[in-house]
């Protein structure tokens, strides 16, 4: 998955606008946000290496900034996918989902292209599983 930093930037910006009073204060966080998606650097084979698009590997705001794209992503879309596919359970954990829906209402195939469709940087793929009880 490749987070876009500058998309993501105007979803937490918008974030703080709405709930964040202080001018100063929003200032100050889209600052961060700039400084540390602007120093994209990682350690690979005792190397220094600089990411050139999405968030850097292994750094310890990769994983908050990823939240807030997702999230977005989900207050989006999630209802209207919901209702399209009847899905009865919708659970994620990072960036691994869970959906719990009925096969007789849809296929796995049209939720997964669905999806995809969300946005041209993410690839979700499926596994099926299924309860005999």
């Amino acid at each position: 998955m490749n987070i876009p930093v500058t998309e993501t930037r105007g979803i937490i910006a918008k974030a703080l606008e709405e709930n964040i009073p202080n001018p100063q204060t929003r200032y100050e966080l889209i600052s961060w946000y700039d400084t540390i998606t602007k120093q994209n650097h990682f350690p690979n084979n005792k190397k220094i290496m600089i990411q050139k698009e999405g968030l850097a590997m292994g750094a310890p705001t990769s994983g908050l900034i990823a939240e807030f794209f997702l999230q977005n992503l989900v207050n989006t879309h999630l209802a209207h996918l919901t209702e399209k596919h009847k899905i009865t359970g919708y659970f994620r954990y990072v960036d691994d989902i869970l959906l719990i829906y009925d096969p007789s209402h849809t296929n796995i195939e049209d939720i997964t292209d669905d999806f995809n469709s969300l946005h041209p940087n993410l690839k979700f793929t499926n596994e099926l599983e299924t309860n005999n009880n």
